[in-house]
């Protein structure tokens, strides 16, 4: 009886779980800031104050102020995600933003050949990004994400392996009116870890891991405090389809100041909670909590902070 229940368990797990998911840069495609990830992450069409660039660069084009945002994931098995960014308008008509975000592991347990407990080690992945848009008509814009990035790789005590590379994220936007906007995005053209492992294996050599490419077509409603935000994305690689990705959620704000919110993207369940107030002028802050449960029942808790001025 056991067994079976073990089975039923984990099938879920093994039918629902794809190949992607498992490639190069699958921090990005998990959710960073607790709004979006509470909503389900379809935020292609929906502009997201604590992260106005990541979800699709040519929202910095519409920005009328200056966006400063923060956000901290704490995930099972000691992963953890976090982020860091500014956004701003560049009169008249365009706008730039510089973020950074890291993702990593901790307390990884060494083992020397005999099995013996070593020093105690950690990974970590970091991303520069550099954001440029411009409206291209006063309703709609295009903007692109520049990636720098970096993955360190413990192998022992004393070695370390590190892959670099770059890439790049192409948007759309298209405000059709007061209520409803249009997005498409295309992530990670071109994004990988270039490796060269010659000093640490005999055999070792330069190679690629080259991040799966996401092709995503989103919209969002809002009015009167209620807003429906989804899209739709395929992951390839380049070559081959993987996946048909959908994502919706909802979200109401009551008083304009507590908004209620839930969700479902990227294989999770969430719900989510926000309060905005005011700091130094009016409603100039807002913070946001997520809880997200996925199918291999791992949990997620995640807070994130956003400041206009």
């Amino acid at each position: 009886m056991k067994f079976i229940f073990k089975v039923l368990l984990i099938f879920p797990v093994l039918l629902l779980s794809q190949d992607w998911a498992g490639q190069s840069g699958s921090f990005l495609r998990m959710g960073i800031t607790a709004r979006s990830i509470s909503m389900g992450g379809g935020f292609t069409a929906e502009l997201d104050q604590s992260f106005v660039q990541l979800h699709n660069p040519a929202w910095t084009a519409f920005l009328t102020k200056k966006y400063f945002g923060s956000s901290f994931n704490n995930l099972s098995l000691d992963r953890r995600i976090a982020a860091t960014n500014i956004s701003s308008l560049l009169p008249p008509t365009a706008g730039v933003g510089v973020s950074w975000i890291n993702a990593g592991v901790t307390d990884i347990q060494g083992r020397t050949s005999s099995g013996e407990k070593s020093s105690v080690m950690q990974t970590s992945e970091n991303i520069l990004m550099v954001t440029f848009a411009q409206r291209i008509q006063p309703w709609l814009s295009v903007g692109a994400n520049f990636k720098i990035l970096k993955y360190d790789l413990p192998i022992t005590t004393s070695d370390q392996i590190s892959g670099s590379g770059i890439g790049f994220d192409l948007g759309f936007l298209v405000k059709s009116n007061e209520y409803i906007t249009y997005g498409l995005v295309v992530q990670d053209l071109s994004s990988n870890y270039q490796w060269d492992t010659n000093a640490i294996f005999t055999q070792g050599g330069p190679y690629k891991d080259e991040f799966p490419v996401i092709y995503r077509l989103g919209s969002r409603f809002s009015n009167k405090g209620l807003k429906i935000i989804g899209d739709a994305g395929l992951i390839t690689n380049h070559k081959t389809y993987f996946k048909f990705l959908p994502r919706l959620g909802v979200e109401y704000g009551l008083l304009e100041k507590y908004f209620f919110r839930g969700g479902y993207g990227n294989g999770r369940t969430a719900f989510g909670v926000g309060y905005q107030y005011a700091l130094f002028s009016e409603n100039d802050s807002q913070i946001d909590y997520a809880f997200s449960l996925d199918w291999a029942v791992q949990t997620c808790h995640t807070i994130s902070y956003a400041f206009n001025f």
